[in-house]
Formats: structure tokens, C-alpha cells, sequence
């Protein structure tokens, strides 16, 4: 494997790291946590500047609004918007990350236009409806309810951990078509907008005290036929590439944030004395040598991801499940780093991070459900009984 740059890839490393430099510093300050509305209109505002610079969705096809960008040029993008300290997608993950790109693989041509534009400029926001109540990790066991009605679908039921709802126009939405097909079949996947008759939504409180979440409630929502993607009971199929899309290049970004992370560990530990402990130096460079593992098999997912059509295989789910659990121990390192006393100081950005960690073992499939998707589609093995 050549891992090495060209000159082109080079030059497109410096014409990006010259644009960062020329518009971050102009950028207003970041909104307070708990404020949406100004959380979204900052994270629209740097979507249309990337935009406007020919950077959003750089690894879309360019038939689908996107620059067609090579896996090797996204990477690059992704590196260097991470080490300048450029906002992340923020309100706009669902639709840049997940929805767009559904949509992109699976939308008709109408569907590409109406939706696409509106995501790269940052105009409209998405929101994901999978989870309900009763149906987390069996997300097939789903019961909100759609009822054919002419060009219309009625639909009723209720969904969970609702990404965005507070401030989404659209919701990439999974509902039951057919009741009586096996469970895996029945199922499609709509676009609903957020503002139709009959959505209510209640915002959900996490550990850190933020409200990416909500509960969503759907009393008779009318859904246009014309906005399902993928054929009637297909939905299934289509959830799967949104989960490729979510667990195979989703959380590529951070990978570069945790190794940012990591060396300011590593600096505080120097300046602090700990770096003397040479069980927390071990720990230290066993983080720095899986995190660098988790980028280059980053690279190979989104290098498979091209070959296949845009479309994450399965790899995704090896790269989710020890990414999960690695976040996971660099926070546990860093409360080792800074020592107990700095570890209930809340207002450390660190802290946040901790407690969001404890979340990625959950989020995006659970760690045992990807458990089973290696086991089954990767290694072959039987399905357990």
C-alpha cells in the first residue's frame, strides 16, 4: 500500500490550509452550548462558506452537488479543517453525513435535486428518526405506523433520541408500510418535514446537560408517497446504506481531533511531572499506536467506499466498534493526566468529551450489535440462537 502524497494532493493540502488561514479567523464566536437556534445558524453559516469555496461535500459525486473529490483529498480535508481548529459539521451532521449521502445512492433524480442543494449550503437542516422506544438496537422491531392514503402516507407512532429535532426542517424517517410482512420488510423511508401537521417534539436532556436529542410524537403526519426513498417495504435495505454511511465514514473527523487530544495529554503530562510514570507513558503510546491504526484503516474504508460506488461496506463496523471503545480510554487517560481534583471542574472542555464518550458505545449501533455484523457478514460466522 502506498500511503505516500502526490504533488497534487500536496497542492490541494495548501490551497486549503491557506483558505483556513485566510477565513477562521473572521468567523464569529461559537454560540453557547444550550443555544440551538444560534448553534444552527453558526454551523449554516461555515456550511456556506465551504460551500462558497467549492469545500462542501467535497467527496460527494458531482452529480450529486459534490466535487467528486478522491478518498486520499477527503482525508486530506478532514485533517487539515481538524489540526486548524475549523467548526465541525455540527447541526448539519444528519444531512451531510447521513440523509445527503442515503439520498445520493438511493434517491431518484427529482429527489437529488429538491434535497442535495439545500444540505451542501447549509440552507436546510436534517434530524434522524430510526430509534423508538421499544426498538433500539432491534431497530427492525420499529412500530410507528404509515397508512397508504392516495399520494399520501398517515403516519403514527413516536421515535427517540431524535439527532437535531429541535431544529431540523426534514427528518430522515423509518416507518412501518406493511404490518404483516417479517419485520425486516415491512419497513420504508421517508423524508418528512418537521413543520407538517401532527409532529410535536420534546427536547431530551443528556449527562452533559446538552439537547442534541429529542423524543418526536407523529399524530396522523401526512407524508407525501413522492418523498419515500427506495421502493415501498425497501426501507430496510435503504437503512442500511444510512448505517454504512454513519458507522463507516461519519466519524472519520474525529479520529484527528482524538490525536489532537492525545498530544495535549501528552504536553500536559511533561509540564505536570506525570510524565515520569512510565505505566501512564505506556498507556499514553499504546493510544498514539491505535489511533493511528484507526486512521489508516479510516483510509481504507473510504478508499472501499470509492471503489463500491460511494456506498461504506461492512469494514465500517470494525472501525466503529474499536474507535467506540477507544474514545472511551483516552478520556479515562486524560482523568488520569489531570488528576482528580481538575476532573470535577465541569466547565473543562475535556469533561464534556468524557461524558459524550460513554455515549459511543451506544450511539450509531450498539457495540455488541457491531459484535454481530463482524462475527456474521465479515468472519462468516453462524448467527447465535
Amino acid at each position: 500500500m502506498d500511503l505516500s502524497y502526490t504533488e497534487e494532493e500536496e497542492a490541494f493540502r495548501a490551497r486549503l490550509r491557506e483558505w483556513l488561514g485566510s477565513v477562521l479567523p473572521g468567523l464569529p464566536p461559537k454560540p453557547d452550548p444550550g443555544d440551538w437556534p444560534g448553534r444552527r445558524a453558526y454551523d449554516a453559516g461555515w456550511q456556506r462558506l465551504l460551500y462558497d469555496a467549492g469545500y462542501a461535500g467535497l467527496h460527494w459525486p458531482a452529480d450529486a452537488g459534490g466535487r467528486g473529490a478522491t478518498p486520499t483529498q477527503h482525508l486530506i480535508f478532514l485533517e487539515e479543517t481538524e489540526r486548524a481548529g475549523a467548526p465541525y459539521v455540527g447541526a448539519n451532521f444528519v444531512g451531510l453525513l447521513h440523509a445527503g449521502p442515503t439520498i445520493a445512492a438511493e434517491g431518484t433524480a427529482e429527489q437529488r435535486a429538491r434535497w442535495l442543494p439545500p444540505v451542501l449550503r447549509g440552507d436546510e437542516i436534517w434530524c434522524q428518526g430510526f430509534s423508538e422506544p421499544e426498538a433500539g438496537s432491534d431497530l427492525a422491531s420499529l412500530r410507528t405506523r404509515a397508512v397508504r392514503d392516495g399520494d399520501e402516507y398517515v403516519v403514527s407512532g413516536s421515535k427517540i433520541w431524535t439527532s437535531h429535532a429541535e431544529v431540523a426542517d426534514w427528518c430522515e424517517l423509518l416507518v412501518r408500510t406493511d404490518t404483516a410482512a417479517p419485520k425486516h420488510r415491512g419497513i420504508s423511508w421517508l423524508a418528512m418535514r418537521m413543520d407538517a401537521p401532527g409532529v410535536t417534539v420534546r427536547p431530551l436532556r443528556t449527562l452533559a446537560g446538552s439537547t442534541e436529542f429529542a423524543e418526536m410524537f407523529l399524530d396522523e403526519v401526512r407524508v407525501p408517497v413522492s418523498h419515500r426513498v427506495g421502493a415501498e417495504n425497501d426501507g430496510w435495505r435503504v437503512t442500511m446504506v444510512t448505517l454504512s454511511f454513519e458507522r463507516g465514514t461519519a466519524f472519520v473527523g474525529e479520529v484527528v481531533a482524538c490525536r489532537r487530544t492525545l498530544d495535549a495529554l501528552a504536553a500536559e503530562a511533561r509540564r505536570s511531572g506525570r510524565w515520569d510514570d512510565a505505566v501512564l507513558r505506556r498507556r499514553l503510546g499504546r493510544l498514539n499506536a491505535e489511533l493511528r491504526a484507526l486512521w489508516r484503516l479510516t483510509q481504507w474504508n473510504v478508499s472501499e467506499a470509492q471503489a463500491s460506488g460511494g456506498v461504506p461496506g461492512v469494514g465500517g463496523s470494525v472501525f466503529k466498534l474499536r474507535y467506540s471503545h477507544a474514545r472511551q480510554e483516552l478520556y479515562e487517560a486524560a482523568a488520569e493526566v489531570l488528576g482528580a481534583g481538575d476532573a470535577l471542574d465541569l466547565d473543562r472542555e475535556w469533561v464534556l468529551d468524557r461524558l459524550s464518550s460513554l455515549s459511543y458505545t451506544i450511539a450509531a449501533g450498539t457495540s455488541q450489535i457491531q459484535h454481530n455484523i463482524v462475527a456474521e457478514r465479515i468472519l462468516g460466522l453462524p448467527k447465535g440462537r
